[in-house]
């Protein structure tokens, strides 16, 4: 009969990890502060906004707001992201309202 092999014993192994290297230590943020400043209006970056009443349509609201219907366009293609078809605003929209050049 053939004794089976012993298994190495590892229990008493210790191991350890040494460097040249210097110990650093890690780096402070705690008085880090951070701020944004801008030379645009504090006003929402001069970005305008309507809010569609019932009854409203594009030309009455560039009419309105720019004095020539025919402007309703600017803010159809400024609203791109909401209005598939610029007779299909709703009441209760906001849209965004381009500065247009005359």
């Amino acid at each position: 009969m053939t004794t089976p092999d012993k298994k190495a014993d590892f229990s008493d192994v210790q191991s350890g990890v040494s460097s040249t290297d210097e110990i650093k230590e890690k780096a402070d943020f705690s008085d880090v502060q951070s701020g944004v400043s801008s030379t645009d209006e504090i006003t929402g970056g001069g970005q305008q906004t309507y809010t569609v009443q019932k009854g409203d349509t594009l030309s009455h609201i560039a009419k309105e707001l720019y004095g020539k219907a025919s402007k309703w366009n600017a803010i159809f293609e400024a609203n791109r992201d909401q209005l598939d078809d610029p007779d299909k605003i709703q009441p209760g929209q906001v849209l965004k309202i381009p500065a247009v050049n005359d």
